[in-house]
C-alpha cells in the first residue's frame, strides 16, 4: 500500500526554488516516501521536540518536513536546506 501526498503551499512555494537536479532527486525519494517512509536511505526521523513531524533527507543538504494524516496521507510541509528545520 503506497501513501498519497498533498502538499502545502509552503512546500510549493520552496520546491520551486530547488534546481532541476534537486527536483530529480527529491521525486525519487517521494517515490521512496510513499512506498516506505521509513526506508534506510531517507534516513526519516521525528522532529525533535514535537509530537507527529518528520523529516526525512534528500540529499546531504536538502530535507523534507512531513507528517501522517490518517492511515493513508502523508502532508508535506516543507522542503529546502537542512535550516528549514529551525522553523519547528
Amino acid at each position: 500500500m503506497a501513501y498519497q501526498f498533498t502538499f502545502t503551499q509552503r512546500f510549493q512555494k520552496h520546491y520551486k526554488a530547488l534546481t532541476a537536479q534537486e527536483k530529480k532527486q527529491l521525486m525519487r525519494k517521494l517515490e521512496l516516501l510513499a512506498e516506505n517512509p521509513m526506508h534506510p536511505s531517507l534516513r526519516t526521523k521525528r522532529i525533535q521536540g514535537t509530537d507527529d513531524l518528520y523529516e526525512c533527507s534528500v540529499n546531504m543538504s536538502i530535507r523534507i518536513v512531513w507528517y501522517y494524516e490518517e492511515d493513508k496521507m502523508i502532508i508535506l510541509v516543507d522542503v529546502g536546506h537542512h535550516d528549514i528545520l529551525k522553523q519547528f
